[in-house]
């Protein structure tokens, strides 16, 4: 079966929307590096996910990081187990090199996840196709 991190690239690569749904806790948080509020709860994150499933070309993991890290809603100095997964992608001719780190409840859950992207340019595209496909989805206003 694999570790979460493992279902969770695997469903990724797979596309497989509905198997993240049980990978992550129903409060989940993910943090957006074009967004400064996170998106939060299981229902806005899995809509987010089927946006970034279609908006990303050529998606791959290139390697995994296991450990520790301070949760970001962790401000009383609360850490989790972690993993950091290393992407690289195409997004509208953009190459993105990228990470996200998983952080996980006591179940193995996702509770956290922080998506950061270099360079800025390729955050630029990123933010401009995810907001075009949020508001195709109804899951945000139009701007």
């Amino acid at each position: 079966m694999g570790t979460t991190a493992d279902r969770f690239k695997a469903a990724v690569e797979a596309r497989e929307l509905g198997v993240l749904d049980e990978l992550f806790t129903e409060d989940v948080r993910l943090y957006s590096p074009v967004k400064f509020t996170p998106f939060e709860g299981r229902p806005m994150v899995l809509g987010l996910f089927g946006v970034l499933l279609r908006t990303f070309e050529d998606f791959r993991y290139v390697g995994e990081l296991t450990g520790s890290a301070q949760t970001a809603a962790g401000a009383d100095g609360g850490s989790a187990d972690s993993a950091v997964l290393i992407f690289r992608a195409t997004v509208r001719g953009k190459q993105i090199h990228g990470i996200d780190l998983l952080q996980f409840d006591e179940a193995g859950r996702i509770k956290e996840f922080t998506v950061m992207v270099r360079p800025q340019s390729a955050v630029q595209a990123l933010g401009e196709a995810v907001l075009d496909g949020l508001v195709e989805d109804g899951l945000v206003p139009q701007p």
